[in-house]
């Protein structure tokens, strides 16, 4: 007999040539259905569908699926909590949350927050945290929905009520006993407890998602067993709208990152207004997902929807879903339940029927699919469950919900951070807490007593999924790192032997590679670019990681440098993706604390493809307190030559500067690198700071001299002087101070100069803005009242006479940085390449912009008078 229920789903078959034809068709089909079960049903359609994409036939497969829950009430498992307590929790949760955020408004105006956002969330966060999220699962959490997460560590004893009366004051908290909360997940501000950084949209999806792979990595290079683990996201559906959100879809499908689960709370709104007015966001992204290779479960409607379904013989509520766009549903969503009588159920005939015997309150209280505790454990469970794939979970919610007229599905509830004392008590009512209206008014927090049934509750649902979250734990073994000249030698004595900071880069990294000890923890990154770097002999050395190891034989393959893909690889190349780079680099960057081993992960790119284009990842990276190396390869405006605008960098060190935990280096030389690459690991991996270091390289081949073992210190403090040239006795003593590849160019005028009778002394600055820092510490501490503030080391450094003239292949913004530390009396006049780059030869473009020997010497006669 056939399975006629699926019959509801069938469309309107408009235009009809046949209707007998097809009406046979279909109760074949359906009588498959029925008596070979959907498995065989699946097969025979998947026939079909072969046939289907004929280009004769030309069909391809509609993506989108009737707005019902993917779990029908058949397939749902038995719910395994208590259902009262664990509604009584969040409502709670809900309430502390609330009175969180309108307390820190009434006291401070200016101060923020957001209610409507977890309003939404709210039970989508409480199935996870009483079911499915565990200790070692890594959750990346909706980040306006932070004051929710908040009134959860409350009720776990984590956080205090003083704790909470400083939302959103990190600086007051501390002063009154309390930790400030911070605005949104920031694990920099708030160390134990945030793992990841969300508050800017679109950083937490491309973030999971690498997080996810490196997790498959890790197991892959028998590092760390990370089977059993999951990654979970919840976003917003406003925020796919980013494009760093959904640029890395299919490499979640391609390498089947079953482990990573997706949230996406459909409340419908932004903060202006709704996320798709004339259309529907869950059929929008339904596609968009499926299209991606994702599997897709849709969380649409609450149980009080099921007898309505049930009863609707003739498909109506289908239908009536099928039209009505996402603007018209959100203003459902803000109306009682008249005006949805009116308005929705009285479309026709057939719905009116189905809300007769309902009052107007039951119609007002039909739940979305992401406030119905049940429904949200059936779509989890099945979630979990599913092989081969990441999946998508589209949670149908309300914005604001049960903030009522204050709040609820309205265009401005995004915004919406104080309520009147009317709105209180109805949010109170709606959701039966147990205050009275005094403390209603008053916002009073609630907790239960310690040996409560709710809070038992609580604590026991924690325990058996392995402890508290979030938690951010920071507990490392230190990693060994070997000597400087034991794969560094031919840099720290290089006896005058020619070759680019590039060259001398990669070549150490292949050293490194090969200590038994550190070699297995680096990861070298790069953004399809290994071979311009000159790193292709590291594809036989180490591979490429690949989950699917080679089932191809590379065209190179009798070639020393042949492409080899590895299921143990230790390269990640990542296609020409510079988000998807930087994200895994954050993942291998983090994973100290995320997963309890020190990698240590070396991104090489072109410089101008780094904090320009994918800044604010590497902001979150530094938040997330990121430990590795940024290589910011053919750097400077003058160095790469024929490229021109788009590729020369000359300001990547300007906003490395404005990073407080990024240390920036621009090594003229190999030895320099050395020198700062061995510095930098025993920081990060012995030390165990969280500093990440940048360090620009350049593909300009020239003479590498030694570095002297005395200048070693002096290179990691900022600058060390290279050279004096000329007479020291002389009249016209001067100062020449120049980094990266300009340098060189520096030390060209200072023979020139002395030729002509000027003294002249050379220092080599590896980073400006090192020094600066030093410079403005001593400030402070000097605007502090200290009895013994310090001196700069620059000043230090520059105690001669006569002026001081600062050249690099950056803006002039980069040496202007040490200006107030330079000694007084002495002018100092920066050359820099201010402006857009050009096509041309290294010599013309150093002459164009006036970092060149000529110019240098005229700027440095200029301020001798001469």
């Amino acid at each position: 007999m056939a399975d006629h229920s699926l019959t509801r789903y069938l469309a309107d078959p408009g235009g009809d040539a046949d209707p007998a034809e097809t009406a046979e068709w279909r109760d074949a089909f359906l009588a498959l259905v029925a008596t070979e079960g959907p498995a065989r049903a699946r097969f025979i359609l998947d026939q079909l569908a072969v046939l289907g994409r004929d280009p004769h036939v030309g069909w391809s497969p509609e993506l989108v699926t009737p707005y019902v829950n993917t779990v029908p009430v058949e397939k749902q498992p038995v719910f395994p909590g208590d259902l009262a307590l664990e509604e009584k929790l969040a409502s709670l949760m809900r309430w502390n949350a609330l009175a969180m955020v309108v307390r820190a408004n009434s006291a401070y105006g200016d101060l923020g927050g957001h209610i409507a956002s977890y309003a939404s969330a709210a039970d989508l966060f409480e199935v996870g945290f009483n079911h499915f999220f565990r200790m070692r699962d890594l959750v990346f959490f909706q980040p306006h929905s932070a004051p929710g997460v908040y009134a959860r560590a409350f009720l776990e004893g984590r956080l205090s009520e003083n704790d909470l009366a400083h939302y959103r004051q990190e600086i007051a908290g501390p002063g009154n006993g309390a930790r400030g909360l911070s605005s949104y997940p920031h694990p920099w501000l708030m160390p134990d407890f945030w793992q990841f950084p969300t508050g800017s949209m679109g950083i937490g999806p491309i973030s999971s998602i690498y997080h996810a792979r490196f997790m498959r990595y890790l197991t892959h290079r028998q590092l760390l067993d990370c089977e059993g683990r999951k990654v979970w996201g919840v976003f917003g559906d406003g925020e796919m709208d980013e494009p760093e959100s959904m640029s890395a879809l299919t490499l979640a499908s391609r390498e089947k990152l079953d482990n990573l689960v997706w949230v996406v709370n459909c409340n419908l709104q932004r903060l202006d207004g709704p996320v798709r007015g004339n259309g529907k966001i869950v059929d929008e992204l339904e596609k968009l997902f499926r299209g991606a290779g994702w599997n897709v479960v849709k969380l649409l409607w609450g149980s009080d929807w099921d007898g309505l379904f049930a009863r609707d013989a003739g498909n109506a509520l289908v239908r009536a879903f099928a039209t009505t766009v996402d603007g018209q549903m959100q203003t459902f969503a803000a109306k009682d339940g008249r005006f949805n009588r009116d308005n929705f159920f009285g479309q026709n005939e057939e719905l009116a029927r189905l809300a007769q015997g309902m009052t107007d309150e039951q119609i007002d209280r039909l739940k979305r699919g992401g406030h119905d505790l049940v429904k949200i454990h059936a779509a989890y469970e099945a979630a979990s469950r599913h092989r081969g794939q990441p999946t998508v979970i589209l949670a149908h919610t309300k914005k604001g919900y049960g903030m009522g007229a204050a709040g609820q599905g309205r265009m401005t509830t995004h915004s919406q951070k104080k309520l009147d004392e009317a709105a209180l008590l109805e949010f109170r009512n709606r959701f039966n807490l147990p205050i009275s209206d005094e403390q209603a008014k008053n916002l009073d927090f609630f907790k239960p007593a310690e040996d409560s049934a709710e809070l038992q509750y609580l604590h026991a649902k924690r325990e058996a999924l392995g402890g508290y979250l979030p938690q951010r734990r920071t507990q490392c073994e230190p990693v060994p790192v070997p000597a400087a000249d034991s794969y560094a030698q031919f840099a720290l004595a290089a006896s005058g032997k020619e070759m680019s900071t590039t060259m001398a880069f990669v070549r150490m990294l292949g050293g490194l590679l090969k200590d038994p000890v550190l070699g297995p923890r680096i990861v070298p990154i790069v953004a399809d670019e290994a071979r311009t770097f000159g790193m292709a002999n590291l594809f036989k050395q180490v591979g490429i990681y690949s989950s699917a190891g080679q089932s191809y034989e590379p065209e190179d393959i009798g070639s020393v440098l042949s492409y080899r893909e590895a299921l143990d690889g230790q390269i990640l190349e990542e296609g020409i993706s510079e988000a998807g780079a930087i994200a895994s680099w954050t993942a291998a960057a983090t994973s100290y604390s995320v997963h309890g081993v020190a990698m240590l992960p070396f991104y090489i790119y072109y410089s101008m493809f780094g904090f320009q284009r994918v800044g604010d990842a590497i902001w979150a990276a530094a938040d997330q307190r990121a430990r590795g190396f940024l290589l910011g390869a053919t750097s400077g405006r003058t160095t790469l030559g024929g490229e021109g605008l788009q590729h020369q960098d000359g300001s990547s060190h300007l906003v490395a500067a404005t990073i407080p935990n990024c240390k920036a280096y621009d090594p003229a030389f190999a030895g320099e690198m050395a020198v700062i690459v061995d510095r930098g690991m025993r920081e990060m991996l012995v030390e165990q700071r969280d500093v990440f270091y940048y360090v620009t390289l350049m593909n300009e081949n020239y003479a590498q001299p030694d570095l002297p073992p005395e200048a070693h210190e002096d290179v990691i403090r900022g600058c060390w002087r290279f050279a004096r040239f000329g007479d020291p006795t002389a009249r016209k003593p001067l100062t020449l101070l120049g980094s990266g590849a300009i340098l060189n160019e520096v030390v060209q005028a200072a023979r020139q100069l002395a030729e002509e009778g000027v003294a002249t002394e050379v220092f080599s600055v590896t980073s400006w803005s090192e020094l600066a820092r030093d410079g403005q510490a001593c400030e402070q501490r000097a605007l502090a009242g200290e009895a013994e503030p310090g001196l700069p080391f620059v000043t230090q450094q520059l105690k001669g006479r006569g002026p001081v003239i600062a050249a690099s292949d950056y803006v002039r913004a980069v040496p202007e940085s040490i200006r107030a530390f330079v000694p007084a009396g002495r002018k100092y006049v920066t050359l820099g390449t201010d402006g857009f780059g050009r096509s041309d030869t290294r010599a013309a473009l150093r002459s164009y912009f006036g970092v060149d020997s000529a110019s240098i010497v005229r700027a440095a006669k200029h301020a001798l008078g001469a």
